[in-house]
């Protein structure tokens, strides 16, 4: 079955490059659908989707984006256009692959369109951006960027080597992707995503574990805020069965302003998405901060940990539980399919154990009892006498998961 790589563009100011990788990609038997989201001068070669229908897609009108007068519009339309194009060619299973080269503006316009599609899609971006801050343009998705060098503007004896190599990294991928569809004779197993920290490890590490003694394939994240979008990016695209969501420190650091937060909707998607759920409160007792300098002002007199030289841990008081309480109890709610919350009450984290630094019952207690107090009926609340990180916590957990799983 023949592959198809899109290649996104300003086909009026960079034609001659776009040209140059279609060129090479075609040549290896790969076919190409290019599309122009360019809106000053004339495009180099006529493309197969037009800057016209891309404008036309975000409900917009080129002759007004094409004025000069609002390039902020321009770009952040035509990138709302360009989503909407490449989401409905991946549904009709034209893309394989996606490739765009280009400066900020070009790079925010395609890594739009590339945001846009799952996870797993080869996605290739040259860019004059790689060095600074590719947060923004990555996202959760899997984009890969190839620092350009030299500006994209023209053909020469640097942009040649870097648009060659872009060309035959997508074209590697793709054809290892074939390859590796044909080569696969197994039947996937059902996903479940987990939720860990270094100090929820012992017991993510056994539920994990035991999850695939019992025929699962589990995806741990990492709770470092783009972990935790990542895990909550692969359930709203439809690849997850079910969540052991232990972990959820991220509620902390969006609470407290620490540097790891995954925003206010940390949780959201596996209630969207109504699959089986087991919510814990895994290390809800830290907030994380870049080193002791990275403390706010107001927070230097708190309990602080030092992890290592990078990291400062805060314990989180009273106050902050609670709400974080109040969180999880709305995600609860929230859900549209099977959910349980499991409450570790001798500890929600290595160091929230008798005896080690930040072990506080009552800023615990003060969470649980705001889960207890704004869960609805129904929705089962279940206390163990362990810590997160105790052999029977995991294994309760796990157990919870497989019994709404067979329902």
């Amino acid at each position: 079955m023949t592959k198809n790589i899109l290649l996104v563009g300003a086909l009026d100011t960079k034609g001659a490059e776009y040209a140059f990788v279609k060129q090479l990609i075609e040549q290896a038997g790969i076919h190409t659908l290019t599309i122009d989201f360019g809106v000053m001068g004339e495009a180099a070669f006529a493309p197969d989707i037009s800057r016209q229908q891309v404008a036309s897609a975000a409900n917009a009108s080129m002759a007004t984006l094409a004025d000069g007068n609002h390039k902020d519009d321009a770009m952040r339309l035509m990138g709302i256009g360009l989503a909407k194009i490449v989401q409905q060619l991946y549904a009709e299973g034209k893309v394989d692959g996606i490739l765009a080269m280009g400066g900020s503006g070009g790079t925010s316009i395609a890594t739009t369109a590339m945001r846009a599609l799952p996870v797993g899609v080869p996605k290739v971006m040259v860019s004059t951006i790689p060095g600074g801050n590719i947060a923004p343009y990555a996202g959760d998705k899997d984009i890969t960027f190839i620092p350009s060098i030299v500006d994209v503007s023209g053909i020469n004896r640097i942009s040649r080597e870097i648009f060659t190599n872009a060309a035959g990294a997508l074209i590697g991928m793709v054809n290892i992707k074939r390859q590796s569809s044909a080569a696969s004779q197994h039947e996937d197993k059902p996903l479940i995503v987990a939720s860990m920290f270094g100090n929820t490890t012992a017991c993510i590490t056994r539920a994990r574990q035991a999850l695939e003694a019992n025929a699962y394939e589990v995806l741990v994240f990492h709770a470092t805020g783009n972990g935790g979008r990542t895990m909550e990016s692969l359930i709203a695209d439809g690849y997850i069965s079910a969540s052991l969501d232990i972990t959820t420190t991220e509620l902390a650091d969006e609470v407290c302003g620490g540097a790891l937060s995954a925003g206010p909707e940390r949780m959201l998607a596996a209630a969207r998405a109504g699959i089986p759920t087991v919510l814990s409160v895994g290390c809800i007792d830290m907030a994380n901060f870049h080193g002791r300098q990275g403390i706010p002002e107001a927070y230097q007199q708190r309990n602080i940990y030092e992890w290592n030289p990078q990291v400062a841990l805060m314990r989180t008081n009273i106050a902050e539980n609670q709400r974080i309480g109040e969180m999880i109890a709305a995600a609860a709610n929230a859900a549209r399919g099977p959910v349980a919350i499991l409450l570790p009450l001798k500890g929600v984290s290595m160091l929230d154990s008798e005896g080690q630094q930040f072990w506080d019952p009552a800023a615990d207690a003060a969470c649980f009892d705001a889960i207890k107090q704004n869960v609805k009926s129904g929705v089962p609340v279940i206390e163990m006498p362990n810590n997160v990180n105790d052999p029977e916590f995991a294994d309760r957990a796990v157990a919870l998961l497989l019994e709404m799983m067979g329902q």
